[in-house]
């Protein structure tokens, strides 16, 4: 997306990328922001306070190019692409001639070392970048070390270092085992795949082998391999290369409308006749024995996280009178939130409801709409196969491929929903401790 200067509050307030051009079209500056609209404002308002340098390639700007992106992983990657792509003026200027950082990876050692390096002089050594956050990278390689440990200076003292008691750093007595060899030039392999833009297929990878040690009972060696999992998530989930960036400014955009229409497709296939897909609601329950339960309402608006949307909701307990045992009922809590959600016709009602869990919740989710005499697509999201579990004269599953752009969002809108449903519930058990502590 292209704005001329005048219109920089206009930007969106999303993570990605930014070009200054000049009246003759030369790339003035890149940079890197997770509120576009926010950092570009930066520096354009009257009372920003910037240095001479800056001042005068603000001057300059004609043009500004955006590029919204998934993650800071790929903001970091993107920029650096851009920069040596485009090589900008500004870009050295701003760093008082400091040269930026790039990863150095020692490949031709025979343990290789992950560095930082200024400038590429070492033709035996890949390299990435260059990065003119310097902080931003150290993140990445911070985050990336808890998936695959790696030793972090050139020349490694012969001994166990601090690092290696907290699993981030193979040390060389840990060499004399031929598996740890093999295990650490995997690390390496790993690294260098996640800054080529291989992390999803890294990530699958990881999945199969934590289920493969799940079916053995190992569950130790699987929970280890699902730490490494859930960091990898945090800089990587999704992720797409730099280049598809360069070559498609507005792939996100493109990315949001082939989820919407190939999840619309799946679902009309079976049976909904959905004209449009502008606003998907997705409900989730979180208690503990029934206690402190909570639900969730979170929203995509035209396929985006929407969070000004999200409405959240502290459960009356429902008991299940059907069963001697007095225990909380997850399906009358999901029947309490909608049927209560349902209320406010002042909230906009979505083209489609998405409940976390089965046939269960999803007869619950059907019978507030019948309660409320309201009529909107309904589906449920199982969680052991995945599988969107659609009703009608009998519960249809469908299995989406896994690799499927529409079993993303559903995903992505589900794992929201119960992010958002247990960190209110933390909350409230939190106050609830807290105030039985006092009355100790």
């Amino acid at each position: 997306m292209i704005f001329s200067q005048k219109d920089y509050l206009r930007l969106p307030t999303k993570a990605g990328v930014y070009v200054y051009y000049d009246k003759d079209g030369d790339v003035l500056y890149v940079g890197k922001a997770n509120d576009l609209k926010s950092r570009v404002s930066s520096y354009f308002v009257k009372s920003a306070n910037l240095g001479p340098k800056t001042r005068v390639m603000v001057g300059q700007v004609e043009k500004i190019r955006i590029t919204i992106v998934e993650s800071e992983l790929e903001a970091l990657l993107l920029e650096a692409f851009y920069i040596k792509k485009y090589k900008p003026k500004y870009n050295s200027r701003l760093t008082d001639n400091k040269s930026y950082l790039r990863i150095k990876i020692t490949i031709k050692d025979d343990f290789p070392k992950v560095l930082l390096a200024r400038r590429e002089e070492d033709s035996r050594a890949v390299y990435f970048g260059p990065f003119p956050s310097a902080s931003a990278v150290k993140m990445v390689l911070k985050t990336v070390r808890r998936v695959f440990p790696f030793q972090s200076v050139a020349n490694h003292p012969k001994r166990i270092c601090l690092y290696h008691h907290l699993g981030l750093c193979p040390c060389p007595p840990m060499f004399h085992s031929p598996e740890m060899r093999r295990v650490y030039k995997k690390n390496i392999k790993g690294i260098i795949r996640i800054l080529e833009g291989q992390s999803r297929t890294i990530q699958k990878e990881l999945e199969k082998e934590r289920d493969e040690f799940s079916k053995k009972e190992e569950f130790e060696k699987a929970l280890n391999l699902q730490k490494k999992i859930n960091a990898l998530s945090l800089i990587t989930t999704p992720f797409h290369r730099p280049a598809e960036y360069a070559f498609n400014p507005n792939l996100r955009v493109d990315i949001r409308a082939r989820e919407l229409d190939g999840l619309m497709d799946a679902l009309n296939a079976n049976g909904f006749n959905l004209k449009k897909l502008e606003r998907i609601e997705c409900y989730d329950i979180s208690n503990i024995q029934g206690t402190n339960a909570t639900g969730s309402m979170v929203v995509l608006t035209h396929g985006e996280i929407d969070k000004s949307q999200y409405r959240k909701f502290r459960i009356k307990r429902k008991w299940d009178k059907r069963s001697e045992k007095d225990l909380p009922n997850d399906f009358a809590m999901m029947e309490e939130v909608l049927t209560r959600r349902l209320q406010h016709e002042d909230w906009h009602f979505p083209d489609l409801i998405i409940v976390d869990g089965g046939k269960g919740q999803v007869t619950s989710g059907l019978a507030a709409l019948e309660e409320c005499g309201v009529t909107i697509p309904l589906v449920g999201l199982a969680k052991r196969e995945e599988t969107i579990v659609i009703p009608g004269e009998s519960f249809v599953e469908v299995l989406l491929p896994k690799n499927s752009p529409s079993l993303h969002l559903i995903q992505r809108i589900r794992d929201e929903a119960h992010r958002f449903a247990i960190t209110y519930h933390r909350k409230l058990r939190s106050k609830d401790a807290l105030n039985n502590t006092k009355t100790l």
